[in-house]
């Protein structure tokens, strides 16, 4: 199958997720994780109509966008260290990992220098996992309080990344969480705060993320195959 198969099998199955959980497929985008896949294949998945580039570091998004141009929106989805802000704010239209007050300070900063806004998601670690990033779930309220009155930063949503499991549905659980907290702070209505971005979900659970409420599906091997 070719890249552009391979979406549209992956858009099949958004579209029967969403109507199985009573939701328009126009509601979730889909983005390709080009996490070290060539820029041909990245070009190929632009051409058959992905909304979103996700990359994971910004120093391969900074050669990969000086090779491809920047027609489509480009997202950081990768831990982001504060000493690589600056460049982060140049690149992205919106970052998906800000799990930290040092990180989103920094990226205030360097945004308000630069003459932007910047659309961030807050990171949650749902499950707790020591290996990965993110707030956790517990003290993500305190962390979107604490970062929303920051004026170049505009909190769009939240992004997490569950436990792997064979069976997608075991991931269900860190998705319902996930929901459920974007609804706890959407009812306290903080100003200039929005809730309206899930990013959750790929390649393998996709589907049980849509039906929990993902507006951005991250998907890379059901794009491009298994990475070299």
């Amino acid at each position: 199958m070719t890249i552009a198969d391979n979406i549209r099998h992956i858009r099949e199955g958004i579209a029967a997720a969403a109507r199985r959980s009573g939701r328009s497929p126009e509601a979730i985008r889909l983005m390709a994780v080009t996490k070290r896949v060539d820029d041909a294949r990245i070009r190929e998945a632009l051409r058959a109509g992905v909304e979103i580039v996700g990359e994971n570091y910004v120093q391969e998004a900074k050669r990969k966008q000086e090779a491809l141009g920047k027609s489509d929106p480009w997202h950081l989805i990768g831990h982001l260290q504060t000493n690589k802000a600056k460049v982060a704010v140049q690149l992205f239209d919106m970052i998906h990992s800000v799990d930290r007050w040092e990180l989103a300070a920094e990226l205030d900063r360097r945004a308000r220098a630069a003459g932007r806004t910047l659309e961030v998601l807050i990171e949650v670690n749902v499950a707790g996992e020591k290996t990965k990033s993110g707030v956790p779930l517990a003290q993500a309220p305190d962390l979107i309080r604490a970062v929303a009155p920051l004026p170049n930063l505009a909190i769009q949503g939240l992004m997490t990344m569950p436990p792997w499991f064979d069976d997608p549905e075991e991931a269900r659980p860190y998705f319902r969480a996930l929901r459920e907290l974007r609804d706890r702070i959407d009812a306290e209505a903080l100003p200039r705060v929005e809730m309206g971005e899930l990013s959750m979900g790929m390649t393998g659970d996709y589907a049980v993320a849509i039906e929990e409420g993902a507006t951005i599906v991250r998907i890379g091997r059901g794009i491009f195959g298994e990475r070299q």
